[in-house]
């Protein structure tokens, strides 16, 4: 990863933005001190939706019997 000066981000801010776009990283720096870094941005995913899985995922009545003692003893 290059870095960059911020005095250079600040003349160059398009070009460093196409390398961005492009798949670089780039490390802004104050002198020689890094201070922040330039990734291309990745849009967050997406939430899940409530019954997404509804038709998918099948649960027979015994799933909702309550739990044996034995294995009840082992929760706690």
């Amino acid at each position: 990863m290059p870095y960059i000066t911020v005095h250079a981000a600040k003349t160059n801010l398009s070009q460093l933005l196409a390398r961005v776009e492009a798949g670089e990283e780039i490390i802004l720096a104050r002198g020689k001190q890094p201070i922040a870094k330039l990734v291309p941005f990745e849009p967050p995913k997406s939430k899940r939706q409530f019954g997404a899985l509804r038709g998918l995922i099948k649960f027979d009545e015994s799933f909702f019997d309550p739990l044996p003692d034995e294995e009840l003893a082992r929760w706690e």
